[in-house]
């Protein structure tokens, strides 16, 4: 898939799918940028794929903090123009009934689920316009497609970032520009893992492949959205769940 020295951002990018979406681009032959808030991380995220002999920075962001998202733009616009490639991994939420769920959270939940990546795409896009070219992949979820039990309000942040999706793609398709959404289901990162063991195998038994997604699986649909190969393709939501849903 062409990708090969493209720029592009991936937020989220020092572990889980971020993580994995970051190493198929670089493998893919894109310049990676991991855009995340976890110095440590990123950096060693950054090195690995070095080692490879591939591209790829660490630079630092908080999706949640507006001073944050205008000094990445500017630091990367500066160095490299305009990016060619946006992924919006970064992502976060928490298992709890939505009466019990405190108003501090929701705030958190809601901001780096949607009005983060929306503030991103906002900062980037006026470059890739003039360029009249681009592609964006936001990174959904099936609860936003269908909802899930202890997750409304990740589930109303996520089907907001799947509704922005469609929109965008309406809007900015005069330029050529492709915007699309992966939605994963239940897949094996660290936010899984911190759901109580008596959920997770309830979720495997609902999934027909009776097993969880891997990273990898959810970056090669983003690889996909990201690539020349999707040219013809935007406003489209992509579900990588194990068959865990069919949303017609």
């Amino acid at each position: 898939m062409k990708v090969k020295d493209r720029i592009a951002v991936v937020t989220g990018a020092a572990s889980g799918i971020g993580l994995a979406t970051a190493e198929t681009l670089a493998e893919a032959g894109a310049r990676v940028i991991i855009a995340d808030i976890a110095k440590d991380k990123g950096e060693a995220a950054a090195s690995s794929i070095q080692k490879k002999g591939q591209r790829a920075e660490y630079v630092h962001l908080d999706i949640t903090n507006d001073t944050s998202i205008t000094a990445f733009t500017e630091a990367i616009q500066a160095k490299n123009g305009a990016v060619d490639i946006i992924v919006n991994g970064a992502g976060w939420g928490q298992i709890k009934p939505f009466w019990e769920m405190p108003f501090d959270v929701w705030d958190k939940i809601v901001v780096l689920n949607l009005v983060g990546p929306m503030k991103l795409v906002k900062a980037l896009l006026p470059k890739m316009m003039e360029r009249n070219s681009g592609k964006i992949v936001n990174v959904g979820s099936d609860a936003g497609r269908v909802g899930s039990s202890g997750e409304t309000v990740y589930a109303g942040a996520k089907g907001g970032l799947i509704a922005f999706t469609k929109s965008l793609a309406r809007e900015v398709a005069r330029y050529n520009i492709n915007v699309n959404c992966v939605c994963p289901g239940p897949t094996e990162t660290p936010l899984l893992f911190a759901v109580p063991e008596k959920h997770l195998e309830s979720f495997k038994r609902a999934i027909p492949f009776r097993r969880f997604g891997k990273p990898q699986e959810v970056a090669d649909a983003i690889l996909f959205f990201a690539s020349s190969r999707s040219d013809y393709i935007t406003g489209q939501v992509l579900s990588v769940n194990g068959g865990l849903t069919m949303v017609g």
